[in-house]
């Protein structure tokens, strides 16, 4: 990374010149950072694959983009997004950006479906909504 792409995230992450030194001393973020360009393209995107009963009105086809990172791009999704929906999206985003880091394809990821945790009507909850993530190339 250049001096100023290390001063930018220093900046961002509102590190000290201390908290910089230590970030910088740990191997894994070096590694992390030599793929932060090729994680800037990516896109991750949790699809709603079944809805029933979503009180948080979420229907088949709705989608929650992230980027590369794993943050949340609200201008993308949603206007608002059901806590449930979100924390199950959140583990399957937070696998997909490890094997991004890992240099790995998390589009072959085996296990890339979840479920909100309302448990759905027939089992005393409300309603209930799948996902399934994939990852593309941003455009």
């Amino acid at each position: 990374m250049s001096e100023e792409d290390l001063n930018n995230l220093k900046r961002r992450l509102e590190f000290t010149d201390d908290e910089m030194k230590i970030f910088m001393e740990n191997p894994k973020n070096i590694e992390i950072l030599k793929k932060a360009p090729d994680l800037g393209n990516k896109t991750i995107i949790v699809e709603v694959i079944k809805s029933h009963g979503c009180d948080g009105e979420h229907k088949v086809g709705d989608k929650f983009y992230f980027n590369g990172f794993g943050n949340l791009l609200t201008k993308l999704s949603p206007k608002r997004i059901c806590m449930s929906a979100l924390s199950a999206a959140g583990n399957l985003v937070h696998s997909a950006t490890t094997l991004l880091w890992a240099g790995q394809d998390p589009n072959k990821m085996p296990f890339n479906v979840a479920g909100c945790s309302d448990v759905g009507l027939e089992c005393g909850g409300w309603g209930n909504i799948v996902m399934e993530l994939k990852v593309e190339e941003r455009k």
